[in-house]
């Protein structure tokens, strides 16, 4: 990273613009974080809402990745999933129908099109995701302690205000990240979900240093910013600094394997027209030992919430094996607590293992779908660059393929280590019988997702440094 070119092109007006535009459209979004779905008795619910995160991870987790939507139950609570989504489907169709590969092989105009139609495919799915959000909201609120029910007395216009009140919520977050990737700098998706992170950040770690230890007298207890107490006693300060020690060894970690890359060289053959010999250079390929980035772990989450919801409204029936069923999703799906595993109860277990296991399967599903061996083999022919002791074409293709496979192999296994491993801290913590280091797993899967996003935006500031810089000597 050269920080002196990053530091001489904020001098330059178009580098100014589009960092004020990120800057100004994280402001509007953080803004609609906290405009209330119109829903009765909002107070009431917020409040409801918060009892039930501070009881459940998951719940917590939610929140932060929604950047507190979720605690506030905000017109913007359904998020950016619906696009990604439609951007899956939208890439899987491309892959499956020749008509569409063909299109997307067209250039820029082709690539418009397609984005025009994920942005249609985005509607349907903002609504469905918004009518299924309601019934999550309202049957986690209904089999929790306080009982209310949410919806209840709602008229079909109340319905559709609500429905069209999250629709319009995730429509205008779609809108602000590409205008973001457009006119900004870095992937304005990732950035939004960056921004409602880092929003949640000091809320977290005030939870997090809160649980170390409960210190009762103020001798003992050091009060940072009127935020969160801090301990100081021998064995809290103890605790916090081996945490402090694993959550930088653990950041290293992720800087390590998010920057890791295998690089293959490309040798262009060397051509003579008339008196003068073009080519003969070598160039190079980067292939990233993690392709699909961070959105695994953001897959991995959300397909984890879907049993625990469907637990939930199956133990609503009156069929006593459903109610069964439906009590064993809720409490195998729900974030383990590294009491219950004292306890010896090795269904804790099921939710970790699950979640590693579907960020290997999300890293391989992602991987082949941003990265198209066929389409950098042929762009390779036709511009007369080959592998070194590889066939141009097909064996290209082939080598791509072996090689992407690998590094896919080692890397889902890493990141998939790096997502579980603030359960294993937490499991090990109370192994030697200190429960008080709970939502490990919200900071370290949150870290995460903030360390992968910071480096590629910086990456891609760097990239835009170098052009402004260039074009001004």
């Amino acid at each position: 990273m050269n920080w002196k070119t990053i530091l001489a092109s904020l001098k330059n007006r178009d580098m100014q613009k589009r960092l004020l535009i990120v800057l100004a459209i994280i402001v509007v979004f953080r803004f609609l974080a906290h405009i209330p779905v119109p829903l009765a008795e909002p107070t009431q619910l917020k409040q409801v809402l918060e009892n039930l995160m501070s009881q459940s991870n998951l719940g917590g987790f939610m929140n932060l990745l929604t950047g507190g939507t979720l605690s506030s139950v905000s017109i913007v609570l359904v998020g950016l999933s619906p696009y990604i989504t439609a951007s899956v489907v939208t890439q899987l169709l491309t892959k499956a129908i020749p008509q569409l590969e063909e299109m997307h092989k067209d250039g820029e105009v082709g690539r418009r099109k397609i984005q025009q139609w994920t942005r249609l495919i985005t509607l349907p799915l903002a609504v469905l995701q918004s009518i299924a959000f309601i019934f999550i909201l309202r049957q986690t609120i209904l089999t929790s302690a306080s009982g209310i029910d949410i919806t209840a007395g709602t008229t079909m216009l109340q319905w559709v205000i609500m429905v069209s009140a999250l629709t319009a919520g995730a429509m205008l977050l779609m809108w602000l990240g590409e205008l973001i990737t457009e006119q900004g700098v870095g992937n304005g998706m990732s950035l939004l979900i960056f921004a409602g992170i880092i929003s949640q950040m000091p809320e977290t770690l005030g939870t997090l240093i809160s649980s170390i230890a409960t210190v009762s007298s103020t001798e003992d207890a050091l009060n940072v910013f009127g935020w969160f107490t801090l301990p100081i006693n021998g064995e809290a300060t103890l605790v916090a600094a081996i945490l402090a020690v694993l959550g930088l060894i653990t950041l290293y970690v992720i800087v390590k394997i998010n920057e890791a890359q295998r690089v293959i060289h490309i040798n262009y053959a060397k051509k003579v027209q008339g008196n003068r010999a073009y080519g003969g250079v070598t160039s190079i390929l980067p292939i990233k030992l993690i392709t699909a980035g961070v959105i695994p772990v953001i897959f991995a989450v959300a397909f984890l919430a879907i049993p625990a919801f469907v637990g939930q409204l199956l133990k609503t029936s009156s069929n006593t094996g459903m109610q069964e069923v439906g009590t064993n999703l809720s409490t195998w799906f729900q974030t383990p607590s590294s009491t219950t595993f004292l306890y010896g109860d090795m269904t804790t277990l099921i939710y970790p293992a699950v979640y590693f296991l579907l960020v290997v399967a999300f890293t391989y599903f992602y991987t082949r779908i941003v990265f198209n061996s066929n389409e950098i083999a042929e762009n390779l022919q036709k511009q007369g660059g080959f592998i070194a002791n590889i066939r141009p074409g097909k064996q290209t293709e082939r080598y791509l393929n072996r090689t992407v496979t690998r590094l896919t192999l080692f890397g889902s296994i890493a990141l998939g280590i790096i997502a579980v491993l603030p359960f294993v801290f937490e499991f090990a913590f109370a192994k030697f019988g200190y429960t008080g280091a709970t939502n490990l797993a919200i900071g370290g899967t949150g870290l995460l997702i903030v360390v992968s996003v910071t480096l590629e935006t910086l990456r891609q500031i760097n990239s835009r440094a170098l052009m402004v810089t260039y074009d001004e000597e």
